[in-house]
């Protein structure tokens, strides 16, 4: 929810999220984090007037779910909180809506869906219309459809092996970024509206994590279409481990054990410097490492050389 709810100062209804935070207030908004799964077994879920999310359904950085892209505990997350920002906050309308703070995106939100539905872009599949009919009556097309594109966005379905080209279980076109940026472009530019284009929460990985963690897209690691677009980590516990940085200027904590963190060019094409016990590690080129800030990191590893600091 920081997340989604951080300012975005560039964008066009992002600027201030203050006003989508108070607006939740005002409508009672409330978050439910509930055992198990969404089965009907916890009962406690009929008794609580709340946005749901179950235990099965949260993956956290470097664990096994995550680090596998484990569909069968598919990270629900980034929908079901979607959700609770997008009806309490954002606003929906028409009938049964709670007042928004932010009429005029939601009303891009909506011409973005009904072009999505029209153009058979979300929704795919004969299996898939009794719930389509299902959302309409209970005014949740607008909802469902932008949590599919922003699961695609953030990298949600890249891993998904069931299709090809297609996320959100197959009913939504865009796989990836890239291809709802193609297949879908107002479902992208209704994204870039509000929303950060990386996450801007501090991912704390996994004390149990022992390894390297990448937060470089590689194919040959399924996690990475999802930690790409990941900015700033902390790693726990006392393992030794290793970061890969990506493009973003990556702040970057490292655990009690020995950290290294590894760039992709020669030592000499970066600037590094100390102070206040923080390492700064600049990318003299463009658009590859970018400018990382790291603490209780020992080790540098360049192509040429390994660093300590």
């Amino acid at each position: 929810m920081l997340h989604y709810l951080n300012d975005f100062p560039s964008s066009r209804y992002g600027a201030d999220k203050s006003v989508v935070a108070n607006k939740m207030a005002d409508n009672g908004a409330v978050l439910a984090l509930l055992n198990g799964r969404d089965d009907g077994s916890n009962k406690v879920a009929e008794k609580v007037n709340a946005q749901p999310l179950y235990q099965n359904e949260i993956q956290t950085e470097g664990g096994d779910w995550y680090m596998n892209q484990n569909y069968k505990h598919r990270d629900a997350a980034f929908e079901e909180i979607l959700h609770f920002v997008h009806d309490y906050g954002i606003g929906v309308d028409g009938r049964g809506g709670n007042p928004g703070a932010l009429p005029a995106y939601q009303a891009e939100i909506r011409k973005a869906q009904k072009n999505g539905s029209a153009k058979n872009l979300w929704g795919i599949g004969e299996e898939n219309k009794d719930w389509i009919k299902e959302l309409a009556r209970e005014n949740s097309l607008s909802q469902e459809y932008l949590a599919a594109v922003i699961d695609s966005y953030y990298g949600l379905w890249g891993a998904y092996t069931e299709s090809e080209t297609n996320g959100m279980w197959g009913m939504y076109v865009g796989k990836t970024r890239k291809d709802t940026k193609t297949d879908d472009p107002m479902g992208y530019d209704v994204v870039g509206m509000f929303f950060h284009p990386y996450l801007t929460y501090n991912a704390r990985i996994e004390p149990q994590f022992s390894g390297t963690f990448s937060l470089r897209f590689d194919p040959s690691k399924l996690y990475t279409n999802h930690s790409q677009y990941l900015k700033d980590i902390t790693l726990l516990g006392n393992n030794d481990n290793n970061v890969v940085v990506n493009s973003l200027d990556n702040v970057i904590t490292g655990n009690t054990g020995t950290n290294t963190v590894i760039f992709t060019g020669s030592s000499s094409e970066y600037k590094i410097s100390t102070e206040n016990g923080k390492t700064m590690v600049r990318d003299m080129k463009e658009d590859r490492d970018g400018e990382n800030v790291l603490t209780n990191i020992e080790k540098l590893k360049f192509s040429d050389k390994e660093v300590k600091i």
